[in-house]
């Protein structure tokens, strides 16, 4: 996809935010190659990128809340300050992954990998963390509170 595709997407997905609908059109980026991109603030809100590869992306400050990112390759993504609100989450690949100060609230991350992603200062209350894989995540000053379930989580160990 080349960068102004996505950008015309953004544009009318913003519109259709915007009209409630009544213009532009939904974002579906479902499956896309976005390895890379350029998405700082941009307004994904409602937008269906499951099984996107957003790998190496810069998603900081963006709003994806509510967004369907099941599935979705997150590895090494830049998600600072993003608004995941209500997301879902489900069998993302977030290794690697900046989302320091994100909001995830009520995210579902079930089944989520989190091998050595940096949570510092993330809102996770009431997130859904039934079966996350968690290796050397950095959670120093996220809030936890209402997470489902905290003993849910596998945390792997490195075999020596």
């Amino acid at each position: 996809m080349t960068h102004e595709e996505l950008d015309k997407i953004v544009r009318t997905h913003q519109l259709w935010l915007e009209s409630e609908g009544r213009e532009g059109v939904k974002a579906n980026l479902s499956g896309a190659y976005l390895r890379g991109a350029n998405l700082s603030g941009a307004n994904l809100s409602g937008a269906d990128l499951r099984y996107a590869d957003l790998s190496d992306a810069d998603l900081s400050n963006a709003n994806l809340s509510n967004g369907d990112l099941r599935g979705a390759n997150l590895r090494d993504v830049d998600l600072r300050g993003a608004d995941l609100r209500g997301a879902n989450l489900r069998d993302a690949d977030l290794r690697c992954a900046y989302l320091i100060g994100a909001d995830l609230r009520r995210a579902n991350l079930r089944d989520t990998v989190l091998h050595w992603t940096d949570l510092s200062d993330a809102d996770l209350r009431c997130v859904n963390l039934i079966g996350v894989e968690v290796r050397e995540a950095d959670l120093r000053g996220a809030n936890l509170s209402g997470a489902v379930p905290m003993l849910g989580w596998k945390l792997v160990r490195e075999e020596k």
